[in-house]
């Protein structure tokens, strides 16, 4: 499978500004792309986990850590896995 390669052009003063190496901007722009393409329900749990460098129990409790929920299933289908949980 091809990798493709996001750019994002900034310079040292916004690292500076956030007190942050190089290194974990990077890391921190990946999980919150991450997170927020799970949040809209366009990629579940384990593929935003990779897209975040991260595993995916990692990738969950992040989750909880930025206030986002673990699950990003709608009412109906929460309903259906409850229903399903509760009578087989």
């Amino acid at each position: 499978m091809a990798q493709n390669v996001l750019t994002i052009e900034y310079g040292d003063d916004l690292l500076n500004r956030l007190g942050v190496s190089r290194e974990k901007f990077s890391n921190d722009a990946k999980l919150l792309l991450a997170v927020k393409l799970y949040e809209l329900g366009k990629l579940s749990s384990g593929e935003a986990a990779q897209l975040a460098g991260k595993g995916r129990v990692e990738f969950l409790f992040a989750l909880r850590e930025m206030g986002v929920p673990m699950s990003n299933l709608g009412e109906e289908s929460l309903n259906e896995e409850l229903d399903f949980a509760l009578n087989g």
